[in-house]
């Protein structure tokens, strides 16, 4: 949780009036548990959404946001979870992990890859969203960042401007 990406997508939401928390999943920093190849990561994501649910019963939007491995568990957690309007996913790990499980992807939401990123190529997020099927009225979008490395060292504003833009859009179309 205090990944550079992590701790900027945190203060972008905050800035547009979400209630947002960051948390480690097990293992991870001081936590507590093990590493669980992904279900105990996806219990972690979804114990952390009960949690802020229970203290923002009345909000309108829910937002899913995060980076490689938290974009993938992220994205599992979208197809469970009805009550998510949107969501954020930076490098994607399409090259890594199987996102099969998004048929028809159930929310509208941004991928976004960095065009040096040696880790995650661009063109498997690319493959990924041209694969995606997805429900009527729901869009998912794709940027790269030029020049951009996996970790979006030096292109970090760039990579949060983008992100809030898009927010901006889709909070002004959903009022």
């Amino acid at each position: 949780m205090s990944h550079a990406i992590v701790y900027q997508l945190y203060y972008a939401f905050a800035e547009r009036g979400f209630s947002v928390l960051r948390f480690n999943f097990r293992g991870v920093g001081r936590s507590q548990g093990v590493y669980d190849n992904g279900p105990g990561e996806l219990s972690d994501a979804a114990s952390a959404l009960d949690w802020l649910q229970v203290y923002n019963q009345d909000t309108r939007q829910c937002w899913i946001a995060g980076p490689t491995f938290g974009a993938w568990i992220g994205m599992q957690l979208l197809m469970r979870r009805p009550e998510i309007t949107g969501f954020v996913s930076i490098s994607p790990p399409a090259n890594l992990y199987d996102f099969s499980f998004l048929a028809p992807c159930p929310a509208s939401g941004l991928m976004v890859s960095g065009e040096k990123d040696r880790v995650i190529p661009v063109q498997s997020v690319n493959d990924l969203v041209g694969k995606l099927k997805t429900q009527k009225g729901i869009h998912v979008d794709h940027k790269v960042i030029p020049g951009a490395n996996h970790f979006f060292d030096d292109h970090m504003d760039v990579l949060i401007k983008t992100v809030g833009d898009y927010v901006d859009r889709r909070m002004a179309e959903m009022e």
